[in-house]
This record gives structure tokens, C-alpha cells and sequence, in this order.
């Protein structure tokens, strides 16, 4: 008698991926391990032996998504352009596309989350915000060190500047009335003119 074959698990980059674009077309709300499950042809249950819970299987999601802004972020800093003109590329690139922006989304659940998440989960959510604030300090100190930006403290200035993307991203991607993307980007814009550029 032979013995049945097993299906192989998709690889987890492919579930990961399938849940982001399930947040993407039909919103938070419908991602369930059951609906997934379907959707990558596993079982709730097998879902769960692998991510352990709804909250681990967002966390990873994020991670994933994450790395690929990663590699876009890295690709746009590193290009050839003037501190400034990058500065704006990390701009673009942090501020939602607009209302519920899945990677938005998917951020807004999983800081919702963390009030009861436990210390490994909280470690990787500053790590993600810890890549996004190395990054900055860096471009500041270079825009500093070659005299486009004001001699500001890059670490102070980075902690402050995101801060203020971050509450007006917020407004983005809950569709607050009068903070569409473009009036953000141009608050912004105009914020780093009087903070960082003057006197430069």
C-alpha cells in the first residue's frame, strides 16, 4: 500500500505576500486565517503550527513588506542626487499612497497590538522604526556635512521629523477630510524649507 503524498506548504514568502494583497483588496477586516488559508490552499490550523497566531502572522507580514521598502529606500539613498532630493525621495516613500494604504494599514493594526505584545514582538517593531531612523540620521548628516542643510543635530531632527510624518501619515491613511497625500507631502516639503534649509 503507498503511502498518500502530502502537499508541500507554500513557501511562507508566498503566504506573506498573499496576505498583503488581501489587505490590499479587501481590507483588514476580511484577513482571517480561514480566508488565507483558502487562499494559499492550507488550512486555518496549518497556518496557525506555522505562525502561531493572527498577531505573529502580521507582525511577519509587516516584516516582509518592510524589507522590501528596505531595498527601495536603500536603492533611492543611494542613488546619485543631492542630499535634499533624496531627503524628498524618503519623504515619498515613508508618507502612505492614501486612504488605507495596505502597508498602512497592516502598521496601524500591529501598533494597536503591541499594548499586549510580548518583549520579542516589541524588538522587532523597533527594529523596523530603527531602520527607517538610521537611515535619515545618516542622509541628515551628510546633507550637514556638505552644506546643504543648517547645522542641525541629525539624531534630534530625525526624531522630530518622524514624528511629524508619522502623525501626518496617519491622517492619510484613515482618510481624515483636508490631508489627502499631496497636501501632506506639501506640508512637509514646506516644513524642512524653514527647519532644515534656511540660512543652508
Amino acid at each position: 500500500m503507498s503511502t498518500p503524498r502530502r502537499t508541500p506548504a507554500p513557501p511562507r514568502e508566498r503566504i506573506l505576500a498573499a496576505a498583503m494583497e488581501m489587505i490590499a483588496e479587501r481590507g483588514l477586516e476580511k484577513l482571517t486565517m480561514a480566508a488565507l488559508g483558502r487562499e494559499v490552499g492550507m488550512s486555518s490550523g496549518h497556518l496557525l503550527y506555522y505562525f502561531r497566531s493572527k498577531d505573529e502572522l502580521l507582525l511577519q507580514t509587516l516584516e516582509w513588506s518592510e524589507g522590501r521598502l528596505g531595498a527601495e529606500r536603500a536603492r533611492l539613498l543611494t542613488r546619485t542626487a543631492t542630499a535634499r532630493e533624496r531627503l524628498d525621495a524618503y519623504v515619498d516613500l515613508y508618507v502612505p499612497d492614501g486612504h488605507r494604504d495596505p502597508h498602512w494599514t497592516l502598521w496601524l493594526e500591529v501598533w494597536n497590538r503591541s499594548q499586549n505584545a510580548d518583549a520579542d514582538a516589541r524588538d522587532r517593531q523597533a527594529a523596523i522604526e530603527g531602520a527607517w531612523h538610521r537611515d535619515l540620521v545618516a542622509l541628515l548628516a551628510e546633507g550637514v556635512s556638505r552644506g546643504e542643510f543648517r547645522a542641525v543635530d541629525p539624531d534630534r531632527f530625525a526624531t522630530r521629523l518622524r514624528a511629524l510624518l508619522d502623525g501626518f501619515s496617519i491622517h492619510v491613511a484613515i482618510g481624515l477630510r483636508g490631508t489627502d497625500r499631496g497636501t501632506i507631502l506639501g506640508h512637509v516639503r514646506q516644513f524642512l524649507v524653514d527647519a532644515l534649509l534656511a540660512d543652508a
